[in-house]
């Protein structure tokens, strides 16, 4: 009698372990994927943020632009008045002026 009563116990307790043996083999196999799928979304660039960064080169590249075009008319108005090195430099600016608008637009 008391193995009969016994025998209840022993198939819910067998039923429980089999889940929670499952599960933890579920675990176990897509662990690994999780684990790659972490290491490639912090390895990967979103669009977004390629956008923000390609954003940030064009507004350095803007800033950079208008920091030579300031320097050119002060280099071009002391080269009217007959500064023969501020007409070559007026010269440099243009060119580094060309080159940077052709590398990024």
């Amino acid at each position: 009698m008391r193995i009969v009563s016994c025998i209840p116990f022993a198939m819910g307790a067998s039923l429980l372990l089999t889940g929670c043996i499952a599960r933890t083999a579920v675990d176990v196999v897509t662990l690994p994927v999780k684990a790659v799928g972490g290491a490639v979304d912090a390895t990967t660039t979103s669009q977004s943020e390629a956008d923000e960064k390609r954003g940030r080169a064009l507004r350095k590249q803007e800033e950079r632009l208008g920091k030579l075009e300031r320097q050119h008319r002060k280099a071009e108005q002391a080269c009217h008045g007959g500064n023969d090195a501020a007409c070559r430099e007026m010269a440099q600016l243009e060119d580094e002026m060309e080159a940077l608008r052709r590398s990024g637009y």
